[in-house]
């Protein structure tokens, strides 16, 4: 046959196989006999050696197609890329030098450095990928000076296309519609102001010698134009060695439509119809489709005419891509000439049959279209639906912030219609040095359908573990409606920002262990923490005391409570400060007949006797039954101090879904956390606006009682807090820390008018009621019979909570001491959990009231079941 005949030459040395015929495209032969064919026919090589003159998936993905043509393959490499596989992967493979104080990425940028590798190693062409030098006319120009072929286009061809502004004008000439933008490159911040003098805003500043989202920046305020107009020139220079950047009219809510075309430099160009791009992260393609089945039928022709229009025009040669924007009117806009091949050129193969890298390879040695067998009457009309996925180590809910680490375990998905295109193996170590494209899955079927379906079933099979990946993020795209669609713009993703919590993400899959992001990997991880514990022992830093470990220690203990029937709610106190708000529940206390308690047990007590380590899951089981039982409670203790980092540093757990989950089971009670002043929850003071976006998420997530504090009574720290808890519309709680001993005026400076000095200056600031908060069990009954009076007289009506530990065995004492002299609330915690360290028995205080004024309406009965839960847990925790 001709296709295959036209390579058959005694000087060939690629051989086909048995019952195989050579096809490079849709164009194929199919024997109907033995006799159609002969055993060893061969086709011609393109070159002995070729160079894959980039790194990682796209190397591979060069060295396989040169392979095929029974190319010899060299591969360059930079130093930390020394474990890759493209480096492993080659024929024979070169280090890359570059200077100490140089980045990475530069090694690849170095042309010198990789023709002189190129010439020394005998390589008679050099495939330049995407990215790095791929669009540089210096490059090619540098190869064709050494002899060696360039695979790409020609150095015209380059200095046109890869320079956006040229090419702009060239498809101005070729009436192929263009937005307005800039004729030239831009010299200053200055154009670009002009620019949007005459056009307006929203514009669009781009590299004009690159692509893939780099040196990018839409601007949409006036103030922007000078940085973002700096900073992206200065990611393009870094990026492509070249700063250039040139400036458009953006378009909003546009389709990204791109056509593949192979030309062979005589003005013979092919299209290889059109890819849909429009699923995009900061200019950066996500999730590529081919073909754009969405679009009118006559509209994918007329984009196909321009593209060939233009690309012929120039006699363009080799591999290139026509960019377009579709507005929401179906006005296509011309973008952009890619001259080189794109990440997304697998779905193109997929749904036409042909290998466009090949193609590149046997178009560079000087074959024509039709010796290819790429003519464009037998290249058809695609084949079903194709859709590709870019798998990268990074986290969706860090703003796609990289992640760095070993993959520990990698294993790829694979099936009918799948193609794996990547470079990850079970021990590799990624690194922060280049792009965190791991590996990229393409799927073809029938209908697009059928192919999302493909798509999600293999994002659900790959197992990639060790870092961060966007793998959650990608099934929240396949999975929403309108994805699902077919029709998206480039705003899919900024309009939908719920994509990127990943870690709250459900899907309805039928293996239940995939339905829910926290449940991926647990498996594994349970393994992993057994595995370790079963070589090493428990990890010293936990602190457990091995000795206290006794056989079946956990197995005695019931970690259960009562059911209780929740439909019972009366709203409690929390009703109250939802209702009235924080100043008429200030009132409400003061009013309130009786001493109101407040239980630490769900922060304080248990930091106190367990150093801050009680798990949510413990907190999660009693929480019902305390909302029950503790309805008439002033408040709950249960977030911030220590345990705000400690859930997340120690034990690894969400700290803002524990005070989610737990307000979600306890509606009736009010919840009071601690808070540092200007320290939020850290341990250094942060900027204001971070104070107050805390404070306002806290009480957002379930927070009612802000306690403000700081050890020394600094009330600069004590007024920024105080301001953040009330604009966030919390009821803010002012605390003297309390220390010495106000009934010995020889003790110096912490005396009683110090604290009455300072209980009025935080009432002018405004904070609802007053707390006095003995970190160290100082406050003796003297002491908190004479401050309470005291507080209670020059402030009438605000109301006084007193917090204290009972680590000198008198916290019960002083309690009832300060609850005599006025004080409207007390804390205390579960008898199982207080004393010691903790804070005075609850059960003890609430006894000592019964029958007098100061009754605490607390249910000792009722409160049993509760005590019990507690011993329990405690006893559990005993090695802690």
């Amino acid at each position: 046959t001709k296709d295959a005949a036209s390579f058959a030459r005694k000087d060939a040395s690629t051989t086909l196989y048995a019952g195989t015929a050579y096809s490079n495209g849709a164009k194929s032969y199919s024997p109907k006999s033995s006799d159609d064919f002969t055993i060893g026919e061969t086709i011609d090589r393109p070159f002995r050696k070729v160079m894959a003159a980039n790194r990682a998936e796209i190397a591979v993905r060069i060295m396989r197609a040169a392979t095929e043509l029974n190319c010899g393959t060299v591969a360059v490499y930079g130093y930390e890329d020394r474990y890759g596989q493209h480096r492993w992967g080659a024929d024979q493979s070169f280090l890359l030098d570059k200077a100490e104080e140089a980045t990475p990425i530069s090694a690849y940028l170095d042309i010198d450095q990789i023709i002189s590798v190129a010439k020394n190693s005998g390589v008679d062409a050099i495939h330049p990928g995407y990215g790095f030098l791929s669009e540089s006319p210096e490059f090619a120009q540098a190869c064709g000076d050494a002899g060696i072929v360039f695979v790409g286009p020609t150095v015209e061809n380059l200095l046109m296309f890869s320079d956006k502004t040229s090419a702009r004008q060239a498809a101005i000439d070729a009436d192929v519609p263009v937005i307005p933008g800039s004729d030239t490159s831009l010299d200053s911040a200055q154009q670009v102001v002009e620019f949007v003098e005459e056009y307006g805003l929203p514009v669009i500043i781009k590299a004009a010698m690159g692509g893939g989202g780099k040196g990018m920046r839409v601007i949409r305020n006036q103030e922007d134009i000078v940085p973002m107009f700096e900073s992206a020139s200065s990611e393009a220079l870094s990026s492509f060695g070249d700063g250039s950047v040139f400036v458009e009219k953006y378009v909003s809510n546009p389709r990204h439509i791109e056509v593949q075309i192979l030309g062979d430099g005589s003005g013979n160009v092919v299209h290889l119809y059109e890819r849909d791009c429009s699923v995009q992260r900061r200019h950066q393609k996500v999730v590529e489709m081919a073909p754009a089945f969405s679009l009118p039928t006559d509209l994918r022709k007329r984009l196909h005419e321009y593209a060939i229009t233009l690309t012929s025009r120039a006699n363009y040669k080799n591999a290139g891509t026509v960019e377009f924007l579709v507005d929401e009117d179906l006005n296509p806009y011309f973008i952009e000439v890619n001259p080189r091949v794109q990440v997304e050129h697998t779905v193109t193969e997929e749904v036409t049959g042909v290998d466009i890298v090949q193609s590149q390879l046997l178009i560079a040695s000087g074959k024509s279209l039709e010796e290819v067998g790429l003519v464009q009457e037998d290249i058809g009309w695609p084949r079903g639906v194709a859709i590709q996925c870019r798998v990268t180590t990074e986290n969706p809910e860090k703003d796609f912030a990289p992640d760095t680490g070993t993959l520990s375990v990698y294993r790829h998905s694979a099936g009918p219609g799948v193609r794996m295109d990547g470079i990850g193996y079970s021990g590799q170590t990624i690194t922060p040095y280049y792009d965190s494209m791991l590996v990229k899955y393409t799927v073809r079927a029938q209908t697009f359908t059928k192919a999302l379906a493909k798509m999600t079933r293999v994002l659900q099979e790959c197992r990639i573990r060790g870092v961060e990946t966007n793998i959650g993020f990608l099934l929240n795209v396949l999975t929403h409606p309108v994805f699902q669609t077919g029709i998206v713009t480039t705003s899919f993703i900024d309009q939908h920002p719920e994509l990127k919590k990943v870690s709250e993400s459900k899907w309805k899959f039928a293996n239940q262990q995939q339905t829910d992001m926290k449940k991926t990997g647990y498996a594994e991880r349970m393994l992993r923490y057994l595995a370790n514990l079963a070589v090493n022992g428990h990890p010293t830093e936990l602190g457990a005391d091995e000795t206290k470990l006794k056989p079946g220690h956990s197995d005695s203990l019931v970690l259960k409570v009562p059911e209780v029937d929740t439909s019972a709610s009366t709203g409690g106190l929390r009703k109250i400060l939802l209702d009235k708000g924080p100043e008429g529940f200030a009132q409400h206390v003061r009013n309130h007949e009786g001493l109101l308690l407040m239980d630490t047990t769900w922060r304080d007590a248990h930091q106190s006797l367990l150093a801050t380590r009680m798990r949510t899951k413990d907190l999660l089981e009693c929480a019902p039954l305390t909302n029950s039982v503790m309805s008439n409670a002033f408040a709950l203790e249960m977030w911030g101090g220590a345990t705000f980092d400690v859930s997340m540093r120690f034990l690894h757990e969400c700290p803002w879904e524990r005070l989610e989950r737990l307000r979600a089971l306890v509606p009736d009670i009010p919840f009071q956390m601690l808070l540092r002043g200007a320290n939020a929850v850290g341990y250094t003071s942060y900027p204001d606006n971070v104070v107050h976006k805390f404070c306002k998420q806290a009480h957002s997530s379930g927070i009612d009682i802000f306690r403000v504090f700081d050890s020394l009574n600094y009330l600069e720290n004590l007024k920024l807090g105080v301001d953040a808890a009330g604009s966030a519309g919390g009821f803010v709680e002012g605390t003297l820390c309390y220390t010495g001993d106000v009934t010995d005026p020889s003790r110096g400076k912490y005396s009683l008018e110090y604290y009455l000095e300072l209980s009025q200056k935080l009432v002018d600031m405004g904070v609802h009621s007053l707390a006095i908060k003995d970190m160290a069990g100082l406050l003796n009954p003297r002491a908190a019979k004479l401050l309470v009076s005291s507080l209670r007289a020059a402030h009438p009506n605000t109301p006084i909570h007193v917090h204290t530990h009972d680590t000198s065995g008198s916290g019960v004492a002083s309690m009832l001491a300060a609850a005599e002299a006025g004080a409207d609330i007390v804390d205390a915690a579960m008898d199982a959990m207080s004393g010691l360290t903790s804070q005075p028995s609850l059960g003890a205080i609430a006894a000592n009231m019964r029958n007098t004024p100061l009754e605490t309406g607390m249910d000792m009965g009722k409160l049993a079941p509760l005590n019990t839960y507690w011993e329990n847990v405690r006893s559990l925790y005993l090695p802690f």
